[in-house]
Formats: structure tokens, sequence, C-alpha cells
């Protein structure tokens, strides 16, 4: 995955639905069925070059109105340098029709991370822990296509692969510790 070009991020939603009445075997499916060929279909393309996705709502970035309460997969994406856009219809008319509140990200939203102290990076550059959490959307979404499409895949299941994600930093039974009784296991 490339570094993204900060002055040529845009985003969009995906609605999920209510937080209270989300599952996570919904959004598992959503991701394989909504978020993966979005961006499958944008990378072929060659309209993006680099891509990330959180869940978030109206009160952590996304762009709706003070009536709407649902969770939405919000997602970043880089237009590659030789895609050509006059404005937001251009963009919006890549994306399929479940893509929603489509804006070109302002600067200063993805000048910075919360959390990240890009003075600690080699070359300080934001773009690179952009890169990386891009990586990480990516790996999601590979642990989850690995699955046969008709199995329901179980929290312990995605737990397990994200222990040994962690364990790489010492970080596995900590993590486990602390959601294993969260989880019952």
């Amino acid at each position: 995955m490339q570094k993204p070009d900060l002055n040529r991020v845009w985003e969009t939603f995906i609605k999920i639905g209510l937080p209270q009445d989300m599952s996570l075997q919904q959004i598992i499916s959503l991701i394989r069925s909504k978020v993966y060929p979005m961006i499958c279909d944008l990378r072929n393309r060659k309209i993006i070059n680099w891509y990330f996705f959180l869940i978030h709502g109206r009160g952590s970035g996304v762009p709706t109105t003070k009536e709407d309460n649902n969770a939405y997969f919000h997602i970043r994406f880089s237009l590659n340098k030789d895609i050509e856009v006059k404005n937001e219809k251009d963009v919006i008319n890549f994306l399929p029709n479940y893509c929603v509140l489509t804006q070109k990200a302002r600067h200063k939203r993805v000048e910075s991370i919360l959390g990240i102290d890009k003075s600690l990076l080699k070359n300080e550059e934001i773009e690179e822990a952009w890169r990386i959490m891009g990586e990480q959307s990516e790996w999601i979404i590979n642990m989850l296509n690995i699955h046969k499409e008709n199995v329901e895949i179980l929290i312990p299941q995605i737990v397990q692969f994200m222990h040994f994600f962690l364990n790489m930093l010492g970080l596995g039974k900590r993590a486990l510790l602390f959601l294993g009784p969260v989880y019952g296991f």
C-alpha cells in the first residue's frame, strides 16, 4: 500500500445501523459484501492507491444530521495522481450507490491522527502512519476473506487472530487477559 497524498484524500460512508442493533456478524457481512467489493473495484480501476476504514457515528466524524444515530463505516481513500476530479460528483460517480455523504477530507482532519505522535516517526511524516493504518484495514479484510462465505465467524476466532497480531509485540497475553472475561473465555 502506498502513502496517501493528503491533498487527494476523500471520504465516504456506508451505513451500518443503530449501534444497539449492530452485531459482529452484521459488521463482518458488510465488510465482505460492501466495503471489500468497493475497495477492490476502485483499486482494480486504478482510481485509488490507499484506503482506511473505521466505524464511526455522528459524534466522531460522520457529517450527518443531529437526529441520525446510526453507525457507519467511515472510509477514507486517496485518489491516484492521474485521476482528475472537478468536484464531488466526479468522485461519487466512482462509488457504489450505497456510499453516502461523500466529501473531500478536510486537510486538518488528515494531517494528524489522534494519539499518534508524528515526531516519533522517521521523517515525521503522518502519511507513513496513514499507510500503516491502511495496511491494518487491508489485513482485517484479508483475515475475514479467508473464511468460508457461509459460516459464522465467531468472536473467539477473531480474537485469536488479533492475539497473534498483538503477540508480536508481547501484548497478546495481556490483550487476552483483558478480553477473555469480557467474551467468556
